[in-house]
């Protein structure tokens, strides 16, 4: 079934109808892994099977300032482990100052592939410098030279990044054979250390399956414990 719109008035736009979702698989507390790291694990390691799903590291990701004013955007998973969900980015830009003043953030996948979506909410640290050195030497020239370049976030001019591009090809004698770009100081990773992570699988007539893990209070990052529950759709 293709989305179905309305239009009853020039100043509304309504959904009417919405392909159904259909997972073969049920998931409940009895069926899952005993860590959502490893469920995380088993169901994008699916995702990404012979392209699958067309990027399914993308996640949304939500911080919010310390008066609770949320915002949102699409970034990319770079690394989980046994802690947690690492992504990259600029250290002054707006979600990174969010991160800072209200250490806490969200997470969501949604893989609409394969119906289905996850939810991650934690608590947030950086990742160690050796981390990031590693990282961002691994990624493509142009992309290092554009995490120098980029005041991210911040209002700029009309010419302004390419001239600053410019600057910082010539500084770091990107066109030589030899380049060299170091890893800025404003730049690196955030790990996201979950407390609570819900698995959603689509299923007809929005009777979706959900499990939800939650943390056991007291439990520790390098060694946590969870309560498995199934909630209602």
């Amino acid at each position: 079934m293709d989305v179905v719109l309305s239009e009853p008035s020039p100043d509304k736009l309504q959904v009417l109808q919405h392909n159904q979702y259909i997972t073969a698989d049920n998931i409940s507390p009895h069926t899952v892994a005993p860590s959502p790291i490893d469920q995380f694990r088993a169901w994008f390691k699916d995702a990404a099977d012979g392209n699958k799903v067309h990027e399914p590291e993308a996640m949304t990701l939500s911080t919010a300032t310390p008066n609770g004013v949320p915002s949102s955007r699409t970034v990319l998973l770079k690394q989980v482990d046994s802690k947690g969900f690492v992504f990259y980015t600029n250290y002054t830009s707006r979600k990174s100052q969010e991160l800072l003043a209200n250490p806490y953030a969200a997470l969501s996948f949604y893989w609409r592939e394969t119906h289905r979506a996850v939810r991650v909410v934690g608590k947030i640290e950086k990742v160690s410098r050796e981390e990031s050195d590693e990282y961002f030497q691994s990624r493509p020239i142009g992309s290092r030279v554009g995490a120098c370049a980029s005041k991210q976030s911040s209002v700029i001019g009309e010419d302004d990044l390419d001239a600053r591009l410019k600057k910082v090809e010539d500084r770091f004698g990107v066109h030589t054979e030899q380049p060299h770009v170091p890893t800025p100081e404003f730049w690196g990773g955030w790990r996201v250390i979950p407390n609570e992570v819900e698995f959603w699988s689509g299923k007809p007539s929005r009777l979706h399956d959900r499990v939800r893990y939650l943390r056991v209070e007291g439990s520790t990052d390098d060694h946590p414990q969870w309560k498995i529950e199934r909630l209602s759709p």
